[in-house]
């Protein structure tokens, strides 16, 4: 998203929502609005300015679809402050809190609160808002922050374990992550981060970072999109086409002796169309990697493997098991 968060900045990930006249969530993702009207919203945002609090910048970022990043810049700020989106619906807005006593989280949710309601006066009025109500779509007139946070220090994965690494995602998200721990980000035009992503290329872009890199994280969201929509038969049509476009991933993978693992960060279960915490499957496949009797790849047939239950911390640790990183002892 070529965000660059400095030291005290305080970031929210926020959905353009869409909230009733009192101020009620009717819709978290305001009918899951297209990106290029969204980024035409945030661009109408980027004028509003921090006057109660001294010495505070805000500044928004449009990410794909409903998403986006509100930055608050300035001195004595905090990501002590409360979440706004509560993830429900039929809920009324909450008003940002600090969530203990310091100055500093104090300006943050007094900022926050002036940003939000100047946001909302913006969105209410604008033309692709009026538009969307006349053809009977849900405006996008609210925005929804959550996830206060700061920027942490982290060691680059890639020096923890002496490697070369490659990000291929879409959303903002994976790739601010994966920038974060040290991996070089690869660009594929067309990577929405949507259903409607170009995953060819992103599997093409994969199977040539695999000839320069040690580890390549793809990254694939349509699954979890459909999930939150409680569509199931358009998760399965999703499900279906990932593995059709994966194939050449696949054959390449057995063809040059690599390993691959298949997971998901969650699960997201259409029933009730938000995250859980429940374990997700795992399969790691390659020359070496120990078989067991599994034959399909789905939460409860990959519970009764070879893997087991694992933390997700300790993924790394397998991989770079099969890579040859981890220290040995004895002979």
């Amino acid at each position: 998203m070529g965000i660059d968060l400095g030291p005290g900045d305080v970031a929210f990930r926020c959905n353009l929502a869409t909230v009733n006249e009192a101020g009620v969530v009717v819709d978290r993702r305001a009918g899951r609005i297209s990106s290029d009207q969204a980024k035409v919203l945030a661009e109408a945002l980027k004028d509003i300015r921090i006057e109660k609090v001294d010495g505070v910048q805000a500044i928004f970022y449009h990410s794909s679809e409903h998403r986006g990043v509100l930055v608050l810049r300035g001195e004595k700020l905090s990501r002590r402050v409360s979440d706004i989106d509560l993830h429900k619906t039929g809920v009324k807005v909450p008003t940002p809190r600090p969530l203990d006593d310091t100055v500093e989280a104090e300006r943050t949710a007094a900022a926050l609160q002036e940003f939000l309601e100047k946001a909302q006066k913006i969105l209410k009025d604008h033309p692709i808002n009026q538009e969307r109500i006349k053809k009977g779509l849900p405006p996008a007139n609210a925005l929804l922050p959550r996830g206060a946070g700061t920027l942490p220090k982290i060691e680059p994965i890639t020096k923890i374990w002496g490697i070369r690494a490659a990000a291929i995602a879409g959303g903002g998200l994976y790739k601010g992550v994966a920038r974060a721990v040290g991996f070089n980000l690869i660009q594929v035009p067309g990577a929405t981060g949507t259903v409607n992503t170009n995953l060819r290329g992103k599997v093409e872009a994969a199977i040539k970072a695999l000839g320069e890199y040690d580890l390549v994280f793809l990254h694939i969201k349509a699954t979890d999109s459909v999930s939150h929509d409680k569509n199931p038969e358009k998760k399965v049509e999703v499900i279906e086409w990932i593995s059709r476009e994966l194939t050449p991933l696949v054959d390449e993978v057995f063809d040059k002796g690599y390993y691959i693992a298949i997971t998901g960060d969650h699960t997201t279960p259409c029933e009730v169309g938000e995250h859980r915490g429940d374990p997700v499957p795992l399969a790691i496949a390659g020359p070496d990697v120990r078989k067991d009797r599994v034959e399909k790849f789905d939460e409860v047939s990959c519970a009764r493997g070879g893997i087991c239950r694992i933390r997700g911390m300790d993924l790394m640790k397998i991989l770079m098991n099969y890579l040859g990183k981890v220290p040995l002892f004895g002979e």
